[in-house]
């Protein structure tokens, strides 16, 4: 099968290459998929796509009539993806459900202990010859409680390493982790309990339309003034123009981030020369308060491995006529 891989960055392409075994014909561009760009695909019948490219109906329209009929995405969430148009064009969808989920959870904690330590301030202090310690007070994670927003794949490492530094575990998902329980007593809650209670709060849930926005004005204010926010999910689920306003007020301690609501109009590229236009971005970015990476959590050989793996995993059952067991169907989520 011919497959067009967009966004194709040169850290992944060897991972990509080895996972095909030569069984497919690979072309890799390194532009987005988005309305200009869809033409790039004449002539293939499968794309992959990552999370900054655009699959909403105008660009899935033009994919269905250049004859692309299967789409992969190389990652596990599809936000950008319109995934009811597809169907009712015909697309087959599939993502990568899971590739690494300590990959994520141990960001989560690295952005946790960078912020809380003040690690990027010293290290900037001590190279510029600075040995002072003033302002570098941080705290200890033991004996902490510690909140985890969703308790899947993601969720359950992080409640495992946030255990092993000895905090105590609140949790809040739609079917509790019974295991989690026995393993790491965790207590379960419903949001505004957990996000009342807790010291640090990670999130670890999909974006749908049911939790768009789940962290508001409302529930930012249920924190305490010393708690942290934690996101490694998706930007959307924190509303950032409320989280703003939260964190120059300084009603929470901070906000360590590895996404960003508007992210792909930004990520992914190098604006150090031209700058951004995203002047919320900006404001977000000006704040003391907030750790942010740029989407590079799963940036890991065990993830970009299994990534791949799994993306011509979905290519060869399609190939095949075989059912894809990472196949999407009709979920609400958004588009």
């Amino acid at each position: 099968m011919k497959l067009l891989i967009y966004s194709a960055k040169d850290y992944e392409i060897p991972f990509l290459g080895k996972a095909n075994l030569n069984r497919h014909k690979i072309t890799y561009t390194k532009d987005a998929l988005d309305t200009n760009t869809a033409i790039q695909a004449m002539g293939h019948k499968a794309i992959s796509i990552f999370s900054g490219d655009d699959a909403s109906l105008i660009v899935l329209e033009k994919l269905w009539d250049l004859g692309v009929r299967y789409i992969t995405l190389r990652s596990a969430g599809y936000n950008n993806i319109h995934i009811k148009a597809a169907k009712r064009f015909g697309f087959k969808v599939a993502n990568v459900p899971e590739y690494s989920p300590h990959a994520i959870a141990e960001h989560a904690t690295a952005l946790l202990l960078a912020f809380n330590r003040k690690i990027v301030l010293a290290n900037s202090q001590v190279h510029n010859y600075n040995f002072s310690q003033e302002g570098l007070m941080g705290f200890n994670l033991h004996s902490k409680t510690v909140g985890i927003i969703g308790t899947g794949r993601i969720g359950s490492i992080m409640v495992k390493i946030m255990y092993g530094f000895g905090c105590k575990i609140l949790a809040c998902d739609l079917e509790p982790d019974h295991d989690l329980v026995a393993l790491c007593d965790v207590t379960y809650g419903t949001l505004d309990q957990v996000l009342k209670k807790s010291d640090i709060l990670s999130i670890h849930v999909p974006l749908s339309y049911d939790n768009y926005y789940l962290i508001n004005k409302k529930k930012l204010a249920l924190m305490k003034r010393n708690a942290i926010l934690i996101n490694t999910s998706r930007g959307a689920i924190v509303e950032t123009k409320a989280l703003i306003d939260t964190l120059e007020k300084k009603y929470i301690e901070g906000y360590c981030t590895d996404v960003y609501e508007k992210e792909k109009s930004t990520f992914f590229k190098d604006h150090s020369r031209s700058g951004i236009e995203d002047e919320q971005l900006k404001k977000l970015l000006s704040l003391p308060n907030v750790l942010m990476t740029p989407h590079q959590a799963f940036m890991t050989p065990e993830a970009l491995s299994n990534i791949a793996t799994t993306t011509f995993e979905n290519i060869d059952d399609w190939a095949e006529d075989r059912e894809c067991k990472n196949e999407l169907g009709y979920e609400r989520i958004i588009s």
